[in-house]
């Protein structure tokens, strides 16, 4: 299985994009991982908040395929605990899928052909991040979720 980040927009902040590199370096020894970054739109000032996802929407669904797994991080899904994540991993891992698929959206939160594809939505608080933050957050998780499941050291109860 192969699991892949897909987010809206770069990440400025230098020391984010170095604690990113290097949990993505880590979550490499435990699974293939891909880091996509779909870029800004441009002139969106002369458009709305729904035309403005409608078209993020459109650059999402374009790099997604039929057969993947899609995860909106959603500040209406579900939520859980680190240990909770692992075993929603394994279960993923043990379903036969080829691709899981996190998708952090623009702004404005997603279209509603993109909530359409999503096959669930998850939540890492009631709290709202920023887009740049989430990414960090995201790709801990996985990297402490395959700790979990190793029963390495990483996670303390």
């Amino acid at each position: 299985m192969t699991i892949k980040l897909l987010a809206i927009g770069k990440t400025d902040d230098k020391n984010l994009q170095a604690l990113i590199a290097e949990y993505q370096k880590r979550l490499g020894f435990y699974i293939k991982f891909q880091f996509e970054i779909i870029p800004d739109l441009k002139k969106t000032k002369h458009l709305s908040e729904d035309q403005q996802k409608q078209k993020e929407g459109e650059l999402l669904l374009s790099k997604l395929s039929a057969s993947d797994a899609v995860v909106l991080l959603d500040e209406n899904g579900k939520q859980m605990d680190s240990v909770g994540f692992s075993e929603y991993l394994q279960k993923h891992m043990n379903s036969g899928i080829k691709q899981l698929v996190f998708v952090i959206g623009g702004p404005y939160g997603f279209s509603p052909e993109v909530y359409q594809k999503a096959t669930a939505k998850l939540s890492f608080s009631k709290m709202t991040f920023s887009h740049q933050m989430i990414r960090l957050f995201v790709i801990e998780q996985l990297y402490r979720g395959f700790t979990i499941l190793r029963n390495e050291p990483y996670h303390h109860q």
